[in-house]
């Protein structure tokens, strides 16, 4: 039971003072519209949305009193100085626009001399308050008394977004509390994989139905080995490459099915690596001893071979435009290239500092170029600075793959851990996911599901691992190829669709729980 003379506090372990939590309820009435019921309440209870400072801050507003309004935030105990400082601007920048409505020059002028410099208001606001003053497009006598009493409401409403608890009642608090709940419990939640709303009747909790976990496809077309796999940006395609010297192009039909739409036949030797173009008109493709082709995702034609003399490709990638890529080379003698779409070398990176290149990639919002080289090192070069970090790891670097969001980057070791770490470097230490098996082979993982909520990979144990990126260990371990996984994609519209690439000759789709009657297996 709560202490005598206490304020009252409410819920099962009385942690809500009952004040407060009348108050936020009556604010989010008036927000939502319900101006009779936010009243009716604040009679039944005798607590009011605002607080007593608030309000007479509020009369004096309407009723012109400027003295008196600077008075009293004087008086207001607790407030930082560089709030109490913003108020003060704000209520003496109504005040000298009212004196400039009615053709007082002088008194506004004497304002802001006298008040406004004292205040050391930003530079940029004075600046905007003076070219207010002197704009030959303020036309004085403008603003009727229905204009400059809506002119004080909203300066009523810039200080309740400025002054703090308990003066004001922070802008929506109800529902940022109930949003923070909420998100909390879809963060504990491991298998949440979705961007819908959740119920606030009940505690929230996901089955495992909402990722995939079992085959619903096979595709067989590829001849030999099939080493990577990749979903378009749209997640209307799935592209794939192979030992057998292919890449293909496949269709995500509406009903979840996948079609084969092209086989790229050009390379001489195996294909490695593909990457779409933002746009998802055009596609990369790469590999051992290969040049890089540059194909039209529409026809399946080759727009462009990037020259006999250029660098042997091994990993490439996209800027946001689609007009520029840049491919990194197993060569060390060739290091990273810039080109745009006909060839042109736009800028390299070459020498000691930039040896031999395993894997790169450029972050999604463009600022940021990811590589890895000299096998243990990632290097994060960043084009608007020319600065780049370096972040050194202890085993072999197989793989690189970047979120959605630009923020995160995970890279795969053959010590059999992945390792997540943040762009910004804003911590020394990555994020550990462990239980797959690599040691000898190239094994490369994605982020996937809602928000990239988790992370898939390969194996070469024939099984695909995924994680919740909250948790070290695998959430589901997906069984069905019968050799090494080299490759996983994550399909980044729909949630529950991933792919695997197998030494096997096979590509898997993956969907959640049904029955089995249900896989599909295409031959085509």
């Amino acid at each position: 039971m709560p202490m005598e003379n206490s304020p009252l506090l409410l819920g099962p372990k009385g942690l809500i003072k009952k004040h407060e939590f009348v108050r936020v309820i009556i604010q989010c009435l008036y927000s939502l519209g319900y101006k009779k019921s936010a009243s009716q309440l604040e009679s039944e209870s005798g607590i009011s949305y605002k607080s007593s400072e608030f309000m007479l801050l509020e009369s004096q507003i309407l009723n012109a009193n400027w003295n008196d309004c600077i008075t009293t935030l004087v008086a207001l105990e607790d407030l930082v100085e560089e709030i109490r400082a913003s108020a003060s601007f704000l209520i003496f920048r109504q005040c000298i626009l009212e004196c400039l409505n009615r053709g007082d020059d002088f008194s506004a002028l004497a304002l802001l001399r006298k008040h406004i410099s004292a205040l050391g208001a930003d530079s940029d606001k004075v600046y905007k308050l003076v070219s207010s003053i002197i704009s030959s497009e303020m036309e004085l006598g403008s603003m009727d008394d229905s204009h400059i009493r809506e002119s004080r409401w909203r300066l009523l409403d810039e200080l309740e977004r400025l002054l703090p608890p308990p003066i004001a009642v922070p802008e929506r608090r109800l529902e940022q509390l109930v949003e923070m709940t909420l998100t909390a419990q879809m963060d504990s939640c491991i298998y949440h994989n979705s961007s819908d709303a959740i119920s606030l009747y009940e505690d929230h909790c996901c089955g495992r139905d909402q990722v995939p976990t079992e085959t619903v496809q096979i595709l067989y077309q590829h001849d030999n080995e099939v080493w990577f796999v990749q979903f378009s940006n749209n997640g209307e395609y799935l592209a794939s490459s192979s030992s057998d010297c292919t890449a293909i192009i496949w269709k995500v039909l509406e009903e979840g099915g996948i079609s084969l739409k092209h086989t790229l036949r050009s390379h001489q030797n195996p294909v490695s690596f593909v990457a779409w173009s933002p746009d998802d008109t055009m596609l990369l493709t790469c590999g051992n001893g290969e040049v890089l082709k540059l194909w039209d995702v529409e026809t399946g034609t080759c727009k462009h071979t990037f020259g006999e003399r250029s660098p042997i490709v091994s990993s490439c990638a996209w800027f946001p435009d689609s007009k520029r890529v840049v491919c990194g080379s197993s060569d060390p003698d060739k290091c990273i290239y810039m080109w745009d779409l006909e060839g042109n070398e736009l800028e390299a990176w070459r020498g000691t500092r930039v040896p031999k290149v395993l894997d790169l990639a450029v972050t999604p919002d463009g600022q940021h170029l990811i590589s890895v080289f000299s096998e243990k090192e990632i290097r994060i070069y960043n084009f608007k600075t020319k600065s780049e970090q370096i972040i050194a790891e202890e085993h072999t670097i197989t793989s690189l793959s970047v979120s959605r969001d630009s923020e995160l980057l995970i890279v795969n070791l053959n010590s059999q851990e992945i390792h997540m770490w943040d762009v910004a470097r804003t911590s020394d230490k990555p994020l550990k996911y462990m239980g797959h098996k690599q040691g000898r082979y190239v094994i490369r993982s994605c982020f996937g599901g809602s928000n990239c909520r988790f992370i898939a990979s390969g194996s070469e144990n024939s099984q695909v691992y995924i994680w919740s990126r909250k948790s070290s260990k695998p959430i589901e371990i997906l069984s069905g190829h019968s050799s090494t996984v080299n490759c996983v994609s994550w399909n980044p519209v729909r949630p529950q669709m991933l792919a695997s690439a197998s030494d096997d000759q096979t590509i898997r789709i993956w969907g959640p729980s049904r029955k089995k009657e249900n896989i599909e297996i295409s031959e085509t």
